[in-house]
């Protein structure tokens, strides 16, 4: 009689089974550090976020310095004489 005996790997598995887990869980590490430090990652989404609110303030800053100006134009050209 021919014994069929599998080799003990690590932890109670197989060689194959503890490589195809390890390879599958390297992947996915590496999958969830794209989602996390890539070109179309959180990190981008937070920074253009911050970005939209910095230029939402500067256009409210710049509305705010053209009604200025506008007003000083305006007196301004009541000022001139008339032709």
């Amino acid at each position: 009689m021919v014994e069929h005996r599998e080799e003990e790997g690590i932890a109670g598995f197989s060689l194959k089974a503890f490589l195809t887990t390890a390879l599958g869980i390297l992947l996915f590490g590496i999958y969830v550090g794209i989602l996390m430090y890539g070109e179309n990652s959180l990190t981008v989404l937070n920074h253009l976020e911050e970005k939209k609110e910095q230029l939402t303030k500067e256009k409210t800053a710049i509305k705010i310095e053209n009604q200025r100006l506008q007003k000083e134009f305006f007196e301004l050209k009541q000022l001139e004489p008339k032709e």
